[in-house]
């Protein structure tokens, strides 16, 4: 069956994405840290009258994580299309946060990734090929953003290693970088970077990018 499996569930990019594949004709498959969270975005994912499954894991562990992509997989299938959205999001300045802070941080946003891309591209390139987003954010890092800029540059790397390992095998591999706030009714409407989410997903092999750098702008 056509599935995407979203890992990192909330109301704003995750939730956007859910509804524009599930009004593509997917089945839905989400993973998040709380039930509360996936409970809303399922609930619209039936709405349009297409399959969801759900299940809880932190995306810091790792065990956690697999097994609960695993219990997604035996209800929907291997997925077509794998979205990483999770991230920690924090205001810390250079020398504020200890090293276990930032490898906090750093696994929420890079290593959860990793373990998902890892453990699902192979299935993937088995199965014929699908597509792998990366969440990704901050074009220039910030020194109030310590974390979340060393996260997403890594986030950067990490998209370009996976596509030089999945690519060849059909495994289209990409990062969307939000450049501002994700907040509905702004130029940073999710419903419109989930878009991009999309058309990642529906180019040609000639055409595939590996990033797209959404910057708010009219379309």
């Amino acid at each position: 069956m056509t599935g995407v499996l979203i890992v990192g569930v909330g109301p704003g990019i995750a939730a956007s994405v859910a509804r524009r594949f599930a009004l593509g004709g997917y089945a839905v498959g989400l993973i998040s840290r709380s039930r509360a969270s996936t409970e809303p975005v399922a609930s619209a994912v039936m709405a349009l009258g297409q399959r969801v499954a759900t299940e809880t894991a932190d995306a810091t562990e790792e065990s956690a994580l697999i097994a609960a992509i695993d219990r997604v997989v035996e209800q929907l299938g291997v997925p077509d299309v794998v979205v990483y959205n999770a991230g920690l999001i924090q205001a810390d300045r250079p020398g504020q946060l200890t090293h276990s802070e930032h490898q906090a941080a750093y696994a929420v946003n890079v290593l959860g990734a990793l373990t998902t891309a890892a453990h699902l591209g192979p299935r993937m390139a088995d199965n014929g090929g699908g597509t792998i987003i990366i969440t990704g954010g901050m074009p220039q890092p910030v020194p109030a953003l310590v974390s979340l800029s060393l996260g997403k540059a890594a986030v950067r790397a990490l998209t370009e290693l996976l596509d030089q390992e999945y690519g060849p095998h059909g495994v289209h591999v990409a990062t969307v970088t939000v450049c501002g706030a994700v907040a509905p009714g702004t130029l940073f409407d999710p419903d419109r970077i989930a878009g991009d989410y999309w058309r990642l997903h529906t180019q040609p092999p000639e055409r595939w990018e590996r990033e797209i750098v959404f910057t708010g702008s009219p379309a």
